[in-house]
């Protein structure tokens, strides 16, 4: 159990020869979740070893080119493949009109079919919610429509402690409502409390993903508690007036929404080009609020109630 983030792209404004734009993709409850396409992102997905048919929800936070640039292209390739999945897109207003144009252009089509879900900028908003889990978006402040995405567990049932049903003698016909949370009756009138005959599942675990956006208190309310809250810091404190101006945040100013949400864990990217040292972030970032990590792509964050475990993906010839 747990979720699983892989980083993908961590830079910002344009890819370099080693490093590449916003795209994320999140493992939670067995589904996967791409966060971000930037240009390049299926080439990323090749290298960290990821099945693409697995990717049925796909969500931007806005469109500005180096978090949705690689889209259509993945898009297509789903196609070349032989996808027949359906697959859900979740974005600005403008986002199918721009898909669909290209492929219009093209002369193409796809194998599969393609939902486009409308996010909205100025509210949250719940954009999916199954028995396992619930996918929300929430507004970000930044030059153009943009928002966050929260992705949050739901809590698992009961789990039956067998030995403890063994040594009450209940049958297996009686392990389902058990499991359900109901109590025990036996024949003679016994009643046999739930909570001596179960155990607690795991806590439900959550990732929050903001991403591009400037400081603004009302961030840490639509995150309050995450376990893992992912903020953008495309500048360290030398540019600070420079963030303000592009509507950017800086690792401080991550570090800062990070202690006020009460998140358990800080991750921060979409670095500027200026810096080649990224330890630079993750040090300053650290003065405000401890628990950083400086993103690094093609690693693995496994997010657990115990911590964060991180594994590099990069094949052994160019991990840097």
């Amino acid at each position: 159990m747990g979720l699983d983030l892989i980083i993908l792209g961590a830079a910002s404004a344009t890819p370099t020869s080693n490093q590449y734009t916003t795209a994320q993709l999140l493992k939670m409850r067995e589904h996967y979740f791409l966060i971000d396409c930037g240009e390049g992102t299926q080439k990323q997905l090749r290298r960290a070893k990821t099945k693409f048919s697995r990717i049925n929800h796909i969500f931007i936070s806005h469109l500005h080119g180096d978090h949705f640039f690689g889209l259509v292209g993945l898009l297509s390739t789903f196609h070349l493949l032989g996808r027949t999945a359906p697959l859900t897109i979740y974005g600005p207003p403008k986002l199918k009109e721009i898909v669909l144009t290209q492929f219009r252009a093209a002369g193409t089509f796809t194998s599969y079919s393609m939902h486009f879900v409308v996010t909205q900028h100025k509210v949250p908003q719940v954009l999916v919610e199954t028995d396992a889990y619930t996918i929300s978006s929430f507004p970000l402040k930044h030059r153009i429509a943009t928002t966050g995405f929260l992705f949050k567990e739901k809590a698992l049932k009961r789990t039956l402690n067998k030995p403890a049903a063994d040594a009450y003698g209940i049958p297996v016909c009686d392990y389902h409502w058990i499991k359900e949370g109901k109590n025990w009756i036996s024949d003679e009138g016994k009643e046999i409390p739930n909570g001596a005959l179960t155990l607690d599942p795991p806590q439900p675990l959550s990732y929050a993903f903001a991403s591009d956006t400037m400081y603004t208190q009302d961030t840490a309310g639509y995150v309050e508690g995450v376990d893992v809250l992912y903020h953008e810091s495309t500048f360290c404190e030398d540019k600070k007036a420079r963030a303000k101006q592009t509507m950017h945040s800086t690792a401080v100013q991550a570090a800062t929404v990070a202690k006020e949400a009460r998140a358990k864990h800080l991750l921060i990217g979409h670095y500027s080009a200026r810096y080649t040292d990224k330890t630079r972030f993750e040090e300053e970032a650290k003065a405000v609020f401890s628990k950083v990590y400086a993103a690094r792509e093609l690693y693995q964050y496994s997010i657990k109630q115990s911590g964060i475990k991180v594994k590099s993906l990069a094949p052994k010839k160019d991990e840097k």
